[in-house]
């Protein structure tokens, strides 16, 4: 079991049903019209030809290329462009995502016994195969779109940093970019959660003057005896043995504020007082970031084109839409028995910070979905999707129905949160919910698509389930997926007379 388990796994369903769908699907469908015509333009040696439909940059043209470069060597010796051409074909196209799937679910499995060193090969290799099922990941292994490709370029960042190689690291994330924009969130993410890893295994000398040790030292001890746990010492050992902190986010003690405020002060000491060594050492990402700035700027934005249709919008009911898709998604974690015992208990223990948090949450909540509830062109005329069926039959079916649904909204995010605090400190949640936040609420469009990378982030990070309860999730994700392929390849309708034939999708 490792990682040629977990590659063969997903090379065995994803070769054979590539083929079917492009025995029944040979033509470019939905947002192909757009990328197949782009790439066969770069296989014939013509990058100056754009699309100003495509929103997103030509990563996946590159990788493409570089794909067929290395099935078709013989081309690519030659340097002929016009050797190229005849082989880019839709179905050679999509067959890139394939492989980009089996580089996703070797990276998952490779960040599992990073992040989680005791899970075990076998354990890992079950994890990567439940991701590689994951519903919108699967379906879109099939056809030639960004987001499988810039999964595994985001993954690969986060292995990377992880493993504390930054500029291999920064290479990625700028990878990551060229697929889709807001990778570059992501990038931050991890750089900023990296320099906080990165000053805790430094020696205490690097960290800290003389004259400000003592009052460390002191905030250290306040510490340790409220955990009375572990000692300053034993936590940058635990660290430097393990990418994680243990200390909770919701769980602990009742001065939750108070403990987070010293989080908070005690790595920003850490890394003003390391900033030469962090700033050198992370100087890749800070290219990285200026390059993309000095893009934003030249470009008058950060969509590339169709801007009218991707206008930034302030859509914070998205951010309540990922964590009940996210938490459903991930139901073993989430909608337990277990689970609603866990939250519980810790209101009672909790009682004052929890109702206050509770409260909050419910507010913020109603005023995100009555004032911040986007309605999108595309969602309400578009039957293509499981979001149309979703907004007109559940969100839509009343009036009131939109805001019943904020209780839920309101027990995922808390479950979400919960269960991240287990294994990763404050800040990482509190940065992780920030960036999907960042990710989220600008996009005026619900696409469930958006949501992939931020919810496969959360699965490496939550505690682990038992095979059992994977097998279950797994199972559920296979019949969705099944479904979903059978709508799409062999359920066509039409709009009119005039158009041709339409496929149901994610």
């Amino acid at each position: 079991m490792g990682r040629l388990a977990v590659a063969a796994a997903v090379a065995a369903w994803a070769i054979p049903i590539a083929a079917l769908v492009d025995s029944i699907v040979p033509d470019p469908y939905m947002d192909e019209i757009f990328h197949v015509p782009q790439a066969q333009h770069y296989c014939r040696g013509d990058f100056l030809t754009w699309d100003p439909m495509i929103t997103t940059p030509p990563g996946l043209y590159y990788i493409s290329l570089a794909y067929l470069a290395s099935l078709f060597p013989g081309a690519w010796a030659i340097k002929a462009a016009e050797a190229f051409d005849p082989l880019c074909t839709t179905a050679l196209l999509r067959s890139t995502n394939v492989i980009m799937a089996m580089v996703c679910g070797v990276l998952v499995h490779d960040l599992l016994l990073r992040i989680k060193p005791g899970i075990g090969k076998t354990k890992a290799t079950a994890y990567a195969i439940l991701v590689a099922l994951y519903p919108v990941h699967w379906f879109f292994t099939f056809l030639y779109y960004t987001d499988v490709a810039s999964l595994a370029a985001v993954l690969a960042m986060y292995l990377s940093c992880l493993k504390k190689r930054f500029w291999v690291s920064a290479l990625f994330g700028a990878l990551s970019i060229l697929f889709r924009q807001t990778n570059v969130i992501w990038m931050i993410f991890f750089a900023a959660n990296g320099a906080i890893e990165y000053v805790q295994d430094l020696p205490l000398g690097d960290c800290l003057s003389d004259e400000n040790s003592e009052l460390t030292d002191k905030s250290r001890t306040k510490e340790s005896d409220r955990d009375n746990k572990v000692s300053a010492l034993g936590l940058r050992r635990r660290r430097a043995n393990h990418p994680i902190s243990k200390r909770g986010v919701v769980s602990g003690s009742t001065k939750l504020h108070t403990s987070f405020t010293e989080e908070l002060f005690d790595f920003a000491f850490k890394l003003w007082n390391s900033k030469c060594k962090v700033l050198i050492t992370f100087a890749p990402f800070a290219i990285v970031l200026v390059v993309f700035v000095a893009f934003i700027i030249w470009n008058g934005g950060i969509v590339l084109g169709a801007k009218e249709a991707h206008v930034v919008s302030p859509h914070f009911a998205q951010l309540l839409y990922f964590g009940l898709v996210s938490a459903t998604a991930l139901l073993p974690w989430h909608f337990t028995p277990g689970r609603v015992s866990d939250l519980f208990y810790w209101c009672r223990k909790n009682k004052t910070f929890s109702s206050l948090a509770m409260l909050t949450a419910l507010g913020l909540s109603f005023v995100a979905v009555h004032l911040f509830s986007i309605a999108h062109p595309y969602l309400l005329a578009d039957n293509r999707h499981y979001t149309f069926y979703i907004w007109r039959k559940v969100i839509q079916a009343h009036w009131m129905m939109k805001y019943i649904l904020i209780p839920l909204y309101v027990y995922s995010w808390f479950s979400v949160i919960n269960i991240l605090g287990k294994s990763q400190p404050r800040v990482w949640v509190v940065s992780f919910v920030f960036s999907v936040a960042l990710v989220l609420v600008p996009a005026p469009l619900v696409e469930f698509r958006y949501y992939t990378i931020p919810l496969v982030i959360l699965v490496l990070n939550s505690p682990v389930i038992g095979h059992g309860k994977l097998l279950v999730l797994g199972s559920a994700y296979v019949a969705v997926d099944l479904f979903t392929l059978a709508m799409f390849l062999f359920r066509p309708f039409h709009w009119g007379h005039e158009t041709g034939t339409q496929r149901f999708m994610w």
